[in-house]
């Protein structure tokens, strides 16, 4: 299992010009690519709509050595409603938070060198106020689960994610396929996992040879398939496949091939320059304050 790596998290976005100002201004990550699509994603990466949308990739780094987000942005949804499914992501850098300082940003003190903000959206990030480090300055994705027990199954057992901490006073557990990747923290939450529709997706990539294997193993453990193995265009670039598989609480995970998506996810210098234009190019608010109307509410 040591050659499956952690990629990125799939994040909803309604209001594209302050997530773009959040993520690059804010915490200081880098446009890595982006993409505009004229119709939804067989995989659903952009959740159950169809028609235009986009996805732009972020991070301190090339997606084959860090940690990223990955926005998905429908052009006719303007809000998504939050559930307690994502719990945070947590980072380490002094200059975000220096960053948030000076624009103004809401930042939270939580304990001594952690501080709180959110991304538009609502979404929940934990800035480490140290120096970035040399590596990836991503540490963890945290999720809720309504049965740590269950779920540890699920991600180590079947999955083959190792535990390298437990707390029972925290009610968390923190796995990961290497200690050089960003880990996922598995959190107790007592109650029912509500996924809003914001619900997000963890994604990781494996061997392509891995990928039947993965789906054949949920199929004789009765576990959920979203979607079956598949191949996906992006125009231009490398076709990959993928298997989407969803969690005991319903949290979706992408298992993609390796090979395919490091051609995919090569950085686009004009990732950044191709974001500008297409928010500038993007009328859908203009069109619906015309019309009297507000973008839909997912």
């Amino acid at each position: 299992m040591s050659m499956r790596r952690a990629l990125h998290f799939v994040f909803k976005v309604g209001d594209r010009v302050r997530t773009a100002t959040f993520y690059r201004d804010v915490l200081g990550m880098k446009v890595l690519r982006h993409e505009e699509f004229e119709e939804g994603c067989k995989a659903t990466c952009n959740g159950p709509y169809d028609g235009k949308w986009s996805k732009t990739m972020v991070g301190f780094g090339p997606e084959e050595n860090h940690f990223v987000a990955e926005l998905t942005y429908n052009y006719g949804i303007g809000e998504y409603q939050l559930g307690n499914d994502f719990l945070g992501l947590t980072l380490q850098s002094s200059q975000a938070v220096s960053n948030a300082k000076r624009l103004g940003w809401p930042l939270a003190q939580v304990e001594e060198a952690l501080y709180l903000t959110h991304a538009p959206g609502g979404y929940p990030f934990y800035i480490v106020d140290k120096d970035q480090p040399p590596h990836d300055p991503v540490q963890k994705v945290s999720l809720g689960v309504s049965d740590l027990h269950r779920s540890t199954h699920y991600w180590a057992t079947l999955l083959g994610m190792t535990v390298m901490e437990k707390s029972e006073k925290n009610k968390t557990v923190l796995l990961g396929f290497a200690d050089s990747q960003c880990k996922l923290e598995l959190r107790d939450i007592s109650g029912t996992v509500d996924h809003g529709t914001a619900f997000g997706r963890i994604a990781f990539s494996c061997p392509r040879e891995q990928l039947p294997g993965i789906e054949a193993l949920m199929k004789t453990e009765n576990q959920k398939i979203l979607t079956p193995l598949v191949s996906l265009d992006t125009p231009g670039k490398a076709t990959v496949e993928v298997v989407i598989l969803a969690d005991p609480d319903g949290h979706e995970i992408c298992f993609v091939g390796d090979e395919a998506f490091r051609q995919l996810s090569a950085v686009d210098h004009k990732g950044s320059e191709l974001l500008d234009k297409a928010m500038a190019e993007d009328k859908s608010d203009e069109w619906f304050a015309k019309h009297n109307k507000q973008k839909a509410a997912a």
